[in-house]
């Protein structure tokens, strides 16, 4: 049997040059982590940059692998973000802890495929004990089960399946096998100010957005339970699913979930809870209060990016009902071998073959332990005060939201009274300064700095760094 050929001869596994190529990836991932702390936090570079500097007419040969990473790192630096560092406050982005980055490199050298036990015992073992781990930490009930995908959305995506599955099941529609042409009407309800990921989800499961019922939020942006009563009372029985939120993306404040939950039990309904960011205050005592009650739902989002700070791909779907996760989720064929009385990855999330994402979210729990994970919580809360405290305190500058989690939104007032306007210049002016990053949003119809603290690195430093740079590009 001939070896394969690669760049003009023979390769065998024993002859790759890993060592080497290792080493320089180390190197260009050393030398990005360790600007971190004084880089630039915004790209240097425009798109049109980028891709002159990375595109062109797809390569005629082969070139040497050491060669390609170095044009690589040389090309793509200048188009960086530095999200992984202390003073990014953009979006809800958490950083990456060293211990979850290096069990992630692992991941890619071991390249196991965690859809079915029998292709990586190590891979679904990881997974199962994770799972029990996370539940612990969230205050889920020990026997949810528990599926690794990519992010939130998709975490939204497997919890409103499962959902799907039961509430039609209920009625005596099995809609794995016939689908929802004829099906019973599904009434979905959610809080107006939910994430947008919800109605997608929805939409990718066929239950549309513009069919949503939708239930009335409070100043802060949480489904008012008063509100929600009186929607139920007036549906008249039937499938039924109710999605609240734990972390309103623009001021993080959390549903009363236990309260909705009792709600949509006593409707005969199945509670979901989209909780990306806001479901990790469970593992602090100090924030705990906010989701009171939330273990009592059926299904639960969250995302190990953003308060676990674990790489990339590391969203989490679980769900009190672990049948009917398996139902919506599972996929049978000739070729693939169950794990019998061993856990199959893939029963339990919307993909068949994926990297075995939950070695990240292990080692990050490993190394933080129950009180490292409560202390990352509560140190980016402090530091999201500090944050509303410091700005609050300067005039001309409004605090828009209670404070409760990592969420701060700002108001810059201006003279004439077009403070979108002025909100919009300085978040421009913050982001093109480089020392920290913004980004806006549109919350009760004004333009509003969201500022989210989400990374083990920042420090008091940084804060006071941060809002240093925001005052003077202010005051221009």
């Amino acid at each position: 049997m001939k070896a394969a050929v690669y760049h003009g001869r023979e390769l065998r596994l024993e002859d790759a040059a890993w060592d080497p190529l290792l080493r320089q990836a180390l190197e260009e991932a050393l030398r990005f982590l360790r600007e971190l702390p004084e880089r630039r936090v915004g790209p240097a570079a425009t798109a049109g940059e980028l891709r002159e500097a990375l595109g062109g007419p797809v390569p005629e040969g082969p070139a040497e692998a050491g060669e390609v990473l170095a044009d690589l790192a040389r090309a793509a630096g200048a188009g960086l973000v530095a999200t992984p560092g202390p003073r990014y406050f953009g979006f809800v982005i958490g950083g990456s802890l060293p211990a979850a980055v290096a069990a992630d490199w692992l991941a890619s050298a071991w390249d196991q495929n965690a859809g079915l036990s029998v292709a990586s015992p190590a891979a679904g073992v990881v997974e199962e004990v994770t799972a029990g781990w996370l539940a612990e930490l969230l205050g889920l009930p020990p026997e949810v089960s528990a599926g690794f995908v990519t992010g939130g959305q998709m975490a939204n995506v497997t919890g409103l399946a499962a959902a799907r599955h039961q509430v039609l099941a209920a009625v005596g529609w099995d809609v794995e096998r016939r689908g929802l042409i004829g099906a019973p009407a599904v009434r979905v309800v959610v809080g107006e100010q939910r994430h947008a990921t919800v109605d997608q989800a929805l939409r990718l499961l066929g239950l549309g957005s513009d069919t949503l019922i939708r239930v009335p939020a409070d100043g802060q942006g949480r489904m008012r339970a008063d509100a929600l009563a009186e929607v139920l009372d007036r549906l008249d029985g039937g499938p039924l699913i109710v999605c609240g939120q734990a972390g309103n993306v623009n001021t993080g404040a959390c549903d009363p979930v236990g309260v909705l939950a009792d709600l949509t039990h006593a409707a005969g309904g199945w509670f979901h809870i989209d909780g990306a960011f806001g479901l990790w205050a469970a593992a602090s005592e100090r924030s705990r209060h906010l989701v009171e009650g939330a273990e009592r739902a059926d299904s639960w989002a969250t995302d190990g990016h953003k308060w676990l700070n674990v790489p990339y791909d590391s969203g989490l779907a679980f769900c009190a009902h672990p049948r009917a996760h398996r139902a919506a989720m599972s996929v049978q064929a000739s070729y693939l071998t169950p794990g019998g009385d061993e856990r199959d990855g893939q029963d339990f999330t919307p993909e068949a073959s994926r990297r075995a994402r939950a070695l990240p979210l292990y080692a990050a729990l490993r190394s933080l332990g129950r009180a490292g994970v409560a202390a990352l919580v509560e140190r980016c809360c402090a530091l999201a005060r500090r944050f509303a405290t410091s700005l609050g305190g300067a005039g001309g500058i409004e605090v828009c939201n209670d404070v409760v989690l990592n969420q701060v939104l700002v108001r810059f007032r201006s003279p004439d009274g077009d403070h979108d306007t002025r909100t919009c210049e300085v978040i421009r002016a913050v982001q093109a300064e480089g020392t920290c990053w913004m980004g806006g949003t549109t919350w009760h119809d004004q333009a509003l700095m969201r500022i989210s603290v989400s990374n083990w690195s920042t420090t008091e430093d940084d804060v006071d760094r941060s809002v240093e740079a925001i005052l003077r590009c202010a005051s221009h």
